[in-house]
């Protein structure tokens, strides 16, 4: 799987999985489902500004109508994050090539090629597919220009399997109650970290994870015990303390 890399508010690197053909192609079909419904209403709403012999009104419809088709990629990846509604359906958003986030000079070189790879008035173009399908970022021209491409948001694994799983003994007992500090977001970025350092056996990812955790937490690392062992130990008592407390 074709993947980026991008640093966390934390400045932890983590691996994001590129997204595919058919997330983007999912993700534009539901956009324009919504837009089939809109024109739907706007047709409905028209025509009753017709019959009321207000034919000034009925345009004045269309044209918001039309403004909100023309702006809607624009406005949503700006103020959304990088997300229309259908991209966060399908847990996908736009990311610069560098991993960070696109500036709004990205996001306007992204819409205005939309015409080019999407074609008139609706739909993928022939462009944007052979170009999503061919390029090793899984990018469409808008994007190339841009410098960004779009990524996975969701997390390898559900927060619910990741801070939950353990099977801890009823006598378990933590060994940093610190940890109440953190997060259920933490929790899954610490996971993270440990998935792609047993992926990748990169170390870099495990004493990064580590120092911030202890700042965070204000814990030190007992003697005999490494920064791997460390954080699967957060884990553990993370999953412990909130369990009984009914987190």
């Amino acid at each position: 799987m074709d993947s980026i890399r991008i640093s966390t508010a934390q400045n932890i690197d983590i691996d994001y999985e590129i997204a595919g053909l058919g997330e983007r192609i999912a993700a534009r079909c539901i956009d324009l489902a919504g837009f089939a419904v809109l024109a739907v209403i706007t047709l409905i709403v028209m025509g009753a500004a017709r019959m009321g012999m207000s034919g000034i009104a009925a345009m004045i419809i269309f044209f918001i109508f039309l403004a909100i088709f023309i702006f809607y990629d624009l406005v949503c990846e700006i103020t959304m994050d990088g997300q229309t509604f259908g991209k966060k359906v399908l847990k996908i958003k736009v990311i610069s090539i560098d991993g960070t986030q696109p500036t709004f000079g990205q996001y306007i070189f992204r819409w205005l090629f939309r015409m080019i790879d999407f074609g008139f008035p609706f739909g993928w173009g022939v462009v944007a597919l052979v170009s999503v399908a061919i390029t090793k970022n899984h990018q469409r021209l808008g994007d190339l220009l841009a410098k960004t491409t779009l990524i996975k948001t969701k997390p390898r694994t559900e927060l619910a399997n990741v801070a939950f799983s353990f099977n801890l003994p009823e006598e378990y007992e933590p060994l940093f109650k610190e940890v109440l500090h953190l997060n259920d977001r933490d929790i899954e970025l610490i996971h993270e970290v440990l998935t792609s350092y047993y992926q990748t056996g990169n170390p870099d990812l495990i004493y990064a994870m580590a120092a911030k955790t202890k700042a965070h937490t204000l814990v030190n690392i007992p003697a005999g015990m490494n920064e791997l062992q460390f954080l699967e130990t957060v884990l553990k008592d993370y999953n412990h303390l909130t369990a009984n407390m009914g987190v």
